[in-house]
């Protein structure tokens, strides 16, 4: 598969009446978006940001947030002590939709290390 630049992409709407990502698709789209993993039978895609405080998570937590209303594309955000868990998945299809993969980059874009904004994530 061709290098897709996920994060040059915008998240559409999904009405439902497809069927979600096959486990082969998701893992296609997977190298796309790294430190990621697929969860239950691929229909859901997660990664735990490790961080140095409570503080920290919620604000990552925070810009996570932001991002993903700007998108329209909601995750599942788990935080607690030094960690912040982002799970995607498309509830309307159970199972994961290119919206997925394109939000899982532009998370990771928005926390690389070179980025100017606080509260980076350690890995």
């Amino acid at each position: 598969m061709d290098k897709m630049n996920l994060t040059a992409k915008k998240c559409t709407p999904c009405q439902g009446g497809i069927p979600p990502m096959s486990c082969d698709v998701a893992e296609k789209y997977l190298h796309e978006a790294p430190e990621w993993e697929l969860l239950d039978n691929a229909t859901k895609l997660k990664r735990t940001f490790k961080l140095d405080n409570f503080e920290d998570a919620m604000q990552l937590a925070q810009r996570v947030g932001e991002l993903c209303e700007t998108e329209g594309h909601h995750p599942d955000l788990i935080i607690g002590w030094g960690y912040c868990r982002v799970e995607f998945q498309t509830h309307k299809i159970n199972g994961l939709h290119e919206n997925d993969f394109i939000m899982a980059a532009k998370v990771n874009q928005l926390v690389e290390p070179n980025s100017q904004k606080k509260s980076r994530p350690k890995e």
